[in-house]
C-alpha cells in the first residue's frame, strides 16, 4: 500500500467536514503520526474527490485544532502532538548521568513488552507482512555489514509492532520515546556490538521478537521484548564497568611509570 492508497474518496454529502474527520481518524489511529508530509494539495484532492477551495476550508480547519501546520514552499505535516518527551536541558543531564539510562530502560522494557503482547494478538496481515519485510531488511544489512542499514532497520522493527498493538496512546507515545533512541541519546548501537561481538545476537533477538508476533504468541513475544531489553541493560552495565577498569588501570599504569620526586 503506498502512503496515498490511506486516503479515501470523499462522498458528495460531506466535503470539508469529512475531510477534517477523516484526517482526525488518520492522527487519531496513529496511522498519521507526527512530522508525516501530508500529499501536496494538489494530490490530496484529487485522491479525496473533492475541490481544491473544499481542502484548503479543511486544512484550516485542521490547522486551527492545531493538527497539521503549513510550511510554506514545504507542503503541510501533520503538528507535533506529542511535544518533545524531555527537554534539552534534561536530555544533556541525562547524558552525563549514567543512572538515568537504567530508569529509560525500565521504562521501555515494560512498554515494549505490553506493546509486543498486544501487537501478537492484533496483528493484521499487513503488520505481518511489514514486521517480516523488516526482519528480512535487518538480515540482509547484519550481513552486509552496512551499520547505517542495520540502525534503520531496528528502529522500524520496534516501531511496526508498536503500530501493530493498534493502541494509539502507545504508539504516540512511544513514537516520541523512539526519537529519543534515534538522536542517539539512550541508545548506542555500536557500543552494543562491542559487547555482542559482531551484532549476530541482536539480529536473532530481533528474528525471535518479530516471529513471535508474527505467529500470535502473546507470552513468547513479551518475554521476547523483555529478554531483548535486559541484553541492552546488561551489555551497557559490563560496557560502564569495562570503561571503569580499564580507567583506573590506565591511571595506574601512568603511576608506575612516572618518575620518583629526588629527596631534598
Amino acid at each position: 500500500m503506498t502512503p496515498t492508497a490511506i486516503f479515501e474518496p470523499i462522498g458528495h454529502e460531506s466535503l470539508a467536514d469529512a475531510v477534517v474527520a477523516q484526517v482526525e481518524d488518520l492522527i487519531a489511529s496513529g496511522i498519521l503520526k507526527q512530522g508525516r508530509k501530508l500529499p501536496s494539495e494538489r494530490d490530496l484532492a484529487e485522491m479525496l474527490r473533492v475541490s481544491r477551495p473544499k481542502l484548503r476550508e479543511a486544512l484550516h480547519v485542521l490547522e486551527e485544532r492545531g493538527l497539521v501546520t503549513t510550511q510554506h514552499g514545504e507542503g503541510t505535516f501533520v503538528a507535533a502532538l506529542t511535544g518533545q518527551a524531555m527537554m534539552p536541558a534534561l536530555l544533556a543531564l541525562y547524558e552525563r548521568h549514567e543512572p538515568a539510562f537504567f530508569d529509560y530502560l525500565e521504562y521501555r522494557r515494560e512498554q515494549e513488552g505490553f506493546a509486543a503482547r498486544l501487537a501478537a494478538r492484533r496483528a493484521t496481515k499487513a503488520d505481518k507482512e511489514r514486521i517480516t519485510e523488516i526482519l528480512a531488511e535487518d538480515d540482509r544489512a547484519w550481513r552486509a555489514n552496512d551499520p547505517a542499514a542495520s540502525r534503520e532497520a531496528d528502529f522500524a522493527l520496534h516501531a511496526a509492532i508498536v503500530d501493530a498493538s493498534q493502541n494509539a496512546t502507545l504508539i504516540h507515545m512511544m513514537a516520541s520515546i523512539y526519537e529519543l533512541t534515534r538522536q542517539g541519546v539512550f541508545y548506542n548501537r555500536e557500543f552494543l556490538k562491542t559487547i555482542d561481538g559482531t551484532g549476530e545476537r541482536l539480529v536473532q533477538q530481533h528474528k525471535e521478537l518479530g516471529e513471535a508476533v508474527i505467529a500470535g504468541d502473546e507470552a513468547r513475544a513479551e518475554q521476547s521484548a523483555f529478554d531483548h531489553i535486559d541484553f541492552v541493560e546488561e551489555s551497557f552495565r559490563l560496557g560502564i564497568e569495562r570503561r571503569r577498569r580499564e580507567t583506573m588501570a590506565e591511571k595506574r599504569r601512568m603511576l608506575s611509570s612516572s618518575k620518583p620526586t629526588p629527596n631534598s
